[in-house]
């Protein structure tokens, strides 16, 4: 079953690369009780994640702070060395923007969000969403057709709060 508002944030071992190398990140510590933006992409590098999702979040980034947004977070079913690279070529993590990997996709299927694309080589990725996360109880959910960035762009999040 999918997410939906008003359900808790299942917990998930997340990936990024750390000081030391890859580590792991339980998702509900790193955004605690805050406010928080979480958005999903199909693959790292893909065309719409990387020309309109990540930029629309990037350039949310400054009214999603004054909004009380303490942590946003990308997640993909990429290795934490290829959402490393990504974040920089992007600048998303300059921008703030937490990258993390999904590698087995447990997080997508734990919130219902998975998706596959075999023509395209998409196997065990998330569908294209973004939600907002209030002392861990999804506040907003919305969800994009495949290769459109729409109602989960970053300008949208920002309508939801």
């Amino acid at each position: 079953m999918t997410i939906k508002t008003g359900d808790s944030l299942p917990d998930a071992a997340l990936v990024r690369i750390g000081a030391d190398g890859p580590e792991s990140v339980q998702l509900l510590d790193l955004i605690g009780d805050a406010k928080a933006a979480i958005f999903g992409v199909p693959g790292a590098y893909t065309p719409t994640c990387h020309s309109a999702h990540v930029p629309s979040f990037m350039r949310a980034m400054p009214a999603l702070r004054e909004k009380g947004v303490a942590q946003v977070v990308c997640v993909s079913a990429n290795d934490p060395f290829v959402m490393k690279a990504w974040g920089e070529a992007t600048g998303a993590a300059d921008a703030g923007i937490a990258m993390l990997g999904d590698p087995e996709g447990a997080f997508a299927k734990a919130i219902g969000m998975e998706f596959s694309a075999p023509a395209a080589g998409l196997l065990g990725r998330f569908r294209r969403f973004s939600m907002l996360v209030e002392n861990g109880t999804v506040a907003a959910v919305h969800e994009d057709e495949p290769g459109v960035c729409d109602l989960s762009s970053g300008e949208r999040m920002l309508e939801a709060l």
